[in-house]
Protein backbone atom coordinates (compact mmCIF):
# COMPACT_ATOMS: atom_id res chain seq x y z
CA UNK A 1 0.00 0.00 0.00
CA UNK A 2 1.12 3.56 -0.66
CA UNK A 3 1.59 5.85 2.30
CA UNK A 4 -0.45 8.85 1.26
CA UNK A 5 0.15 12.42 2.38
CA UNK A 6 -3.29 14.03 2.72
CA UNK A 7 -3.53 17.14 0.52
CA UNK A 8 -6.29 19.31 -0.87
CA UNK A 9 -8.32 17.84 -3.71
CA UNK A 10 -8.26 20.66 -6.26
CA UNK A 11 -10.31 20.15 -9.41
CA UNK A 12 -11.05 23.70 -10.58
CA UNK A 13 -9.23 27.00 -11.21
CA UNK A 14 -11.08 28.63 -8.29
CA UNK A 15 -9.95 25.98 -5.83
CA UNK A 16 -6.45 26.20 -7.28
CA UNK A 17 -6.32 29.94 -6.58
CA UNK A 18 -7.55 29.37 -3.02
CA UNK A 19 -4.77 26.86 -2.44
CA UNK A 20 -2.23 29.26 -3.93
CA UNK A 21 -2.89 31.70 -1.10
CA UNK A 22 -1.61 29.24 1.51
CA UNK A 23 2.05 28.69 2.46
CA UNK A 24 3.67 25.57 3.81
CA UNK A 25 6.98 24.90 5.53
CA UNK A 26 9.50 23.92 2.88
CA UNK A 27 12.50 21.63 3.47
CA UNK A 28 15.83 22.56 1.91
CA UNK A 29 15.21 21.38 -1.65
CA UNK A 30 16.19 22.61 -5.10
CA UNK A 31 13.93 21.54 -7.96
CA UNK A 32 14.23 21.61 -11.71
CA UNK A 33 10.83 21.60 -13.44
CA UNK A 34 10.36 20.20 -16.95
CA UNK A 35 7.22 20.76 -18.98
CA UNK A 36 5.77 22.52 -22.00
CA UNK A 37 1.95 22.86 -22.44
CA UNK A 38 -0.76 24.52 -20.39
CA UNK A 39 -1.35 21.21 -18.60
CA UNK A 40 1.95 21.67 -16.74
CA UNK A 41 1.39 25.25 -15.56
CA UNK A 42 -0.76 24.53 -12.45
CA UNK A 43 1.89 22.06 -11.21
CA UNK A 44 4.64 24.68 -11.48
CA UNK A 45 2.46 27.34 -9.89
CA UNK A 46 1.42 25.21 -6.92
CA UNK A 47 5.05 24.35 -6.11
CA UNK A 48 5.97 28.04 -6.21
CA UNK A 49 2.94 28.87 -4.04
CA UNK A 50 4.26 26.47 -1.41
CA UNK A 51 7.70 28.12 -1.47
CA UNK A 52 9.63 25.36 -3.19
CA UNK A 53 12.76 26.64 -4.88
CA UNK A 54 12.59 26.11 -8.63
CA UNK A 55 16.21 26.49 -9.74
CA UNK A 56 15.36 26.28 -13.44
CA UNK A 57 12.65 25.30 -15.91
CA UNK A 58 13.32 23.14 -18.97
CA UNK A 59 10.87 23.45 -21.84
CA UNK A 60 10.60 23.08 -25.61
CA UNK A 61 12.10 25.68 -27.96
CA UNK A 62 9.78 28.44 -29.15
CA UNK A 63 7.71 27.30 -32.14
CA UNK A 64 5.55 28.88 -34.89
CA UNK A 65 1.87 28.64 -34.00
CA UNK A 66 -1.50 29.49 -35.51
CA UNK A 67 -2.42 30.31 -39.08
CA UNK A 68 0.10 33.16 -39.22
CA UNK A 69 2.89 30.90 -37.87
CA UNK A 70 4.04 33.43 -35.29
CA UNK A 71 6.88 32.12 -33.12
CA UNK A 72 5.55 31.80 -29.57
CA UNK A 73 6.97 30.60 -26.23
CA UNK A 74 5.46 27.60 -24.49
CA UNK A 75 2.95 28.22 -21.66
CA UNK A 76 5.52 26.94 -19.17
CA UNK A 77 8.13 29.41 -20.42
CA UNK A 78 5.63 32.25 -20.00
CA UNK A 79 4.88 31.13 -16.42
CA UNK A 80 8.57 30.74 -15.58
CA UNK A 81 9.44 34.19 -16.90
CA UNK A 82 6.65 35.69 -14.81
CA UNK A 83 8.45 34.33 -11.74
CA UNK A 84 11.97 35.21 -12.99
CA UNK A 85 12.99 31.56 -13.18
CA UNK A 86 15.85 30.66 -15.55
CA UNK A 87 14.59 28.82 -18.64
CA UNK A 88 16.48 26.21 -20.65
CA UNK A 89 15.23 25.28 -24.14
CA UNK A 90 17.53 22.58 -25.48
CA UNK A 91 17.08 21.16 -28.96
CA UNK A 92 18.96 18.07 -27.78
CA UNK A 93 18.71 16.67 -24.26
CA UNK A 94 22.07 14.97 -24.74
CA UNK A 95 23.98 18.08 -25.80
CA UNK A 96 27.05 18.56 -23.54
CA UNK A 97 26.32 22.27 -23.15
CA UNK A 98 22.80 21.55 -21.89
CA UNK A 99 23.93 18.78 -19.52
CA UNK A 100 26.65 21.01 -18.08
CA UNK A 101 24.17 23.83 -17.51
CA UNK A 102 21.56 21.51 -15.99
CA UNK A 103 24.12 20.01 -13.63
CA UNK A 104 25.22 23.49 -12.51
CA UNK A 105 21.83 24.08 -10.86
CA UNK A 106 22.58 21.24 -8.40
CA UNK A 107 18.93 20.22 -8.11
CA UNK A 108 18.25 17.26 -5.86
CA UNK A 109 14.86 16.51 -7.49
CA UNK A 110 13.45 16.93 -10.99
CA UNK A 111 9.71 17.19 -11.70
CA UNK A 112 8.42 16.33 -15.18
CA UNK A 113 4.90 17.23 -16.36
CA UNK A 114 3.91 16.85 -20.03
CA UNK A 115 7.43 17.00 -21.45
CA UNK A 116 9.35 14.52 -23.60
CA UNK A 117 11.25 11.31 -22.96
CA UNK A 118 14.44 11.97 -21.03
CA UNK A 119 17.74 10.18 -21.57
CA UNK A 120 19.16 8.38 -18.55
CA UNK A 121 21.91 10.97 -18.16
CA UNK A 122 19.19 13.55 -17.43
CA UNK A 123 16.71 11.65 -15.26
CA UNK A 124 19.46 10.02 -13.18
CA UNK A 125 21.20 13.30 -12.42
CA UNK A 126 19.45 14.45 -9.17
CA UNK A 127 20.25 12.72 -5.89
CA UNK A 128 16.53 12.21 -5.13
CA UNK A 129 15.64 11.18 -8.65
CA UNK A 130 13.17 12.42 -11.27
CA UNK A 131 9.45 11.82 -11.16
CA UNK A 132 6.78 12.29 -13.81
CA UNK A 133 3.07 13.14 -13.70
CA UNK A 134 1.03 11.03 -16.13
CA UNK A 135 -2.66 11.59 -16.91
CA UNK A 136 -3.87 8.03 -16.45
CA UNK A 137 -4.04 5.28 -13.86
CA UNK A 138 -0.83 3.50 -14.81
CA UNK A 139 -0.12 0.92 -16.05
CA UNK A 140 -3.20 1.69 -18.16
CA UNK A 141 -2.81 4.11 -21.05
CA UNK A 142 0.93 4.45 -21.27
CA UNK A 143 1.82 6.86 -24.04
CA UNK A 144 1.41 10.41 -25.32
CA UNK A 145 -2.41 10.78 -25.43
CA UNK A 146 -3.97 9.10 -22.37
CA UNK A 147 -6.82 11.61 -21.96
CA UNK A 148 -7.98 11.24 -25.55
CA UNK A 149 -7.85 7.45 -25.60
CA UNK A 150 -9.64 7.01 -22.28
CA UNK A 151 -12.67 8.84 -23.71
CA UNK A 152 -12.46 7.23 -27.14
CA UNK A 153 -12.43 3.77 -25.55
CA UNK A 154 -15.44 4.51 -23.34
CA UNK A 155 -13.73 4.41 -19.94
CA UNK A 156 -15.82 5.54 -16.98
CA UNK A 157 -12.79 6.43 -14.88
CA UNK A 158 -9.25 7.68 -15.31
CA UNK A 159 -6.89 9.65 -13.08
CA UNK A 160 -3.35 10.88 -12.55
CA UNK A 161 -0.20 9.04 -11.47
CA UNK A 162 3.23 10.12 -10.26
CA UNK A 163 6.12 7.72 -10.74
CA UNK A 164 9.91 7.68 -10.79
CA UNK A 165 11.33 7.68 -14.30
CA UNK A 166 13.01 4.65 -15.78
CA UNK A 167 14.36 4.03 -19.25
CA UNK A 168 11.18 2.64 -20.84
CA UNK A 169 8.25 5.07 -21.25
CA UNK A 170 5.77 5.26 -18.34
CA UNK A 171 7.04 2.09 -16.65
CA UNK A 172 8.68 3.38 -13.44
CA UNK A 173 7.68 2.66 -9.85
CA UNK A 174 4.42 4.34 -8.88
CA UNK A 175 4.43 6.88 -6.06
CA UNK A 176 0.83 8.13 -5.88
CA UNK A 177 -2.42 7.93 -7.83
CA UNK A 178 -5.73 9.79 -7.74
CA UNK A 179 -8.87 8.72 -9.61
CA UNK A 180 -11.19 10.94 -11.64
CA UNK A 181 -14.58 9.98 -13.14
CA UNK A 182 -15.26 10.44 -16.84
CA UNK A 183 -18.73 11.86 -17.37
CA UNK A 184 -20.99 11.27 -20.35
CA UNK A 185 -20.58 14.91 -21.42
CA UNK A 186 -16.79 14.99 -21.08
CA UNK A 187 -14.60 15.95 -24.00
CA UNK A 188 -10.83 15.75 -24.09
CA UNK A 189 -10.89 19.47 -23.26
CA UNK A 190 -13.08 19.29 -20.14
CA UNK A 191 -11.25 16.25 -18.78
CA UNK A 192 -7.88 17.86 -19.54
CA UNK A 193 -8.82 20.91 -17.47
CA UNK A 194 -9.88 18.88 -14.42
CA UNK A 195 -6.84 16.61 -14.57
CA UNK A 196 -4.34 19.46 -14.80
CA UNK A 197 -5.50 20.74 -11.39
CA UNK A 198 -5.87 17.31 -9.84
CA UNK A 199 -2.41 16.53 -11.21
CA UNK A 200 -0.96 19.69 -9.71
CA UNK A 201 -2.13 18.60 -6.26
CA UNK A 202 -0.60 15.18 -6.81
CA UNK A 203 2.70 16.77 -7.83
CA UNK A 204 2.69 18.83 -4.63
CA UNK A 205 1.82 15.78 -2.56
CA UNK A 206 4.65 13.82 -4.20
CA UNK A 207 7.27 16.53 -3.65
CA UNK A 208 6.22 16.83 0.00
CA UNK A 209 6.41 13.07 0.47
CA UNK A 210 9.85 12.82 -1.14
CA UNK A 211 11.12 15.72 0.96
CA UNK A 212 9.89 13.99 4.12
CA UNK A 213 10.99 10.51 2.92
CA UNK A 214 7.37 9.50 3.47
CA UNK A 215 6.54 7.41 0.43
CA UNK A 216 6.55 3.86 -0.89
CA UNK A 217 7.56 2.85 -4.40
CA UNK A 218 5.21 0.34 -6.00
CA UNK A 219 6.36 -1.54 -9.12
CA UNK A 220 3.87 -1.50 -11.97
CA UNK A 221 2.28 -4.90 -12.53
CA UNK A 222 0.71 -4.82 -15.99
CA UNK A 223 -2.14 -7.20 -16.78
CA UNK A 224 -3.23 -8.34 -20.22
CA UNK A 225 -6.12 -5.86 -19.99
CA UNK A 226 -3.92 -2.90 -19.04
CA UNK A 227 -1.44 -3.71 -21.79
CA UNK A 228 -4.28 -3.54 -24.33
CA UNK A 229 -5.13 -0.02 -23.13
CA UNK A 230 -2.49 2.02 -24.92
CA UNK A 231 -2.29 5.76 -25.58
CA UNK A 232 -0.14 6.35 -28.67
CA UNK A 233 0.30 9.81 -30.11
CA UNK A 234 -2.64 10.90 -32.28
CA UNK A 235 -1.97 12.23 -35.77
CA UNK A 236 -4.36 14.24 -37.96
CA UNK A 237 -4.64 11.47 -40.53
CA UNK A 238 -5.96 9.13 -37.84
CA UNK A 239 -8.77 11.51 -36.86
CA UNK A 240 -11.10 10.89 -39.82
CA UNK A 241 -14.55 9.70 -38.74
CA UNK A 242 -15.60 6.25 -39.89
CA UNK A 243 -19.35 6.62 -40.41
CA UNK A 244 -19.65 2.86 -40.81
CA UNK A 245 -19.28 2.45 -37.05
CA UNK A 246 -22.09 2.57 -34.51
CA UNK A 247 -23.27 6.00 -33.38
CA UNK A 248 -22.02 5.60 -29.79
CA UNK A 249 -18.52 4.70 -30.97
CA UNK A 250 -18.42 7.73 -33.27
CA UNK A 251 -19.66 10.04 -30.50
CA UNK A 252 -16.87 8.87 -28.18
CA UNK A 253 -14.38 9.42 -31.00
CA UNK A 254 -15.62 12.99 -31.51
CA UNK A 255 -15.59 13.76 -27.77
CA UNK A 256 -12.16 12.23 -27.30
CA UNK A 257 -10.66 14.46 -30.00
CA UNK A 258 -12.51 17.69 -29.13
CA UNK A 259 -11.38 20.42 -29.23
CA UNK A 260 -7.95 19.23 -30.37
CA UNK A 261 -6.83 17.72 -32.68
CA UNK A 262 -10.53 17.31 -33.66
CA UNK A 263 -12.31 14.57 -35.55
CA UNK A 264 -12.89 15.40 -39.20
CA UNK A 265 -14.90 14.22 -42.15
CA UNK A 266 -15.52 15.01 -45.79
CA UNK A 267 -19.09 16.00 -46.58
CA UNK A 268 -20.03 16.81 -50.17
CA UNK A 269 -16.38 17.27 -51.08
CA UNK A 270 -15.44 19.64 -48.24
CA UNK A 271 -13.46 18.84 -45.10
CA UNK A 272 -15.08 19.69 -41.79
CA UNK A 273 -13.93 19.34 -38.21
CA UNK A 274 -16.77 17.90 -36.13
CA UNK A 275 -16.46 19.20 -32.57
CA UNK A 276 -19.73 17.95 -31.10
CA UNK A 277 -22.69 15.83 -32.10
CA UNK A 278 -25.55 13.84 -30.61
CA UNK A 279 -27.89 11.04 -31.59
CA UNK A 280 -30.65 12.33 -33.82
CA UNK A 281 -33.95 13.06 -32.06
CA UNK A 282 -35.86 13.39 -35.32
CA UNK A 283 -37.88 10.67 -37.02
CA UNK A 284 -35.74 10.13 -40.08
CA UNK A 285 -35.87 7.44 -42.68
CA UNK A 286 -32.78 5.27 -42.65
CA UNK A 287 -29.57 7.08 -43.65
CA UNK A 288 -26.75 5.01 -45.07
CA UNK A 289 -23.40 5.48 -43.29
CA UNK A 290 -21.92 8.83 -44.28
CA UNK A 291 -25.06 10.01 -46.13
CA UNK A 292 -26.04 13.59 -45.21
CA UNK A 293 -29.50 14.99 -44.61
CA UNK A 294 -30.06 18.70 -43.89
CA UNK A 295 -33.10 20.95 -43.84
CA UNK A 296 -30.81 23.87 -44.73
CA UNK A 297 -31.78 25.88 -41.64
CA UNK A 298 -31.59 23.99 -38.36
CA UNK A 299 -30.20 20.49 -38.74
CA UNK A 300 -27.45 18.43 -40.34
CA UNK A 301 -27.72 14.68 -39.90
CA UNK A 302 -25.23 12.01 -40.98
CA UNK A 303 -25.98 8.31 -41.21
CA UNK A 304 -24.04 5.74 -39.17
CA UNK A 305 -24.22 1.98 -38.84
CA UNK A 306 -27.35 2.41 -36.72
CA UNK A 307 -28.70 5.76 -35.41
CA UNK A 308 -28.06 8.94 -37.44
CA UNK A 309 -26.05 11.65 -35.70
CA UNK A 310 -27.03 15.31 -35.50
CA UNK A 311 -24.02 17.60 -35.90
CA UNK A 312 -23.99 20.33 -33.23
CA UNK A 313 -20.67 22.15 -33.71
CA UNK A 314 -18.43 22.08 -36.78
CA UNK A 315 -15.60 24.02 -38.36
CA UNK A 316 -14.42 24.62 -41.91
CA UNK A 317 -10.68 24.99 -42.53
CA UNK A 318 -9.60 28.54 -41.78
CA UNK A 319 -12.89 29.41 -40.11
CA UNK A 320 -14.00 29.62 -36.49
CA UNK A 321 -16.07 26.82 -34.88
CA UNK A 322 -19.81 27.38 -35.33
CA UNK A 323 -23.03 25.89 -34.08
CA UNK A 324 -24.91 24.15 -36.83
CA UNK A 325 -27.67 26.79 -37.13
CA UNK A 326 -25.14 29.63 -37.38
CA UNK A 327 -23.20 27.60 -39.92
CA UNK A 328 -26.26 26.97 -42.11
CA UNK A 329 -27.05 30.66 -42.29
CA UNK A 330 -23.95 31.14 -44.45
CA UNK A 331 -23.17 27.72 -45.85
CA UNK A 332 -24.91 24.87 -47.61
CA UNK A 333 -24.40 21.15 -47.01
Amino acid sequence: MLKHYRGENITSPAEHEQCMSSRAHVPDMRLVFMGTPEFAVPSLEVLLAHNYEIAAVVTAPDKPQGRRRIVMPSPIKVAARAHNIPVLQPTSLKAPSFLEKLKSYQANLQVVVAFRMLPRVVWAMPTLGTFNLHASLLPQYRGAAPINWAIINGELETGVTTFFLEQAMDTGHILFQEKEPIYAYDTAGTLYERLQYKGAQLVLKTVQAIAQRNYTENPQVPTQESLRKKAPKIYKENCQINWGQEAEVILRFIRGLSPYPAAWTILNGKTYKILSAEKSKMALSHLDPGKVHSDGRYHVHVGTRNTPLAIKTLQLAGKKPMGVQEFLRGHTI
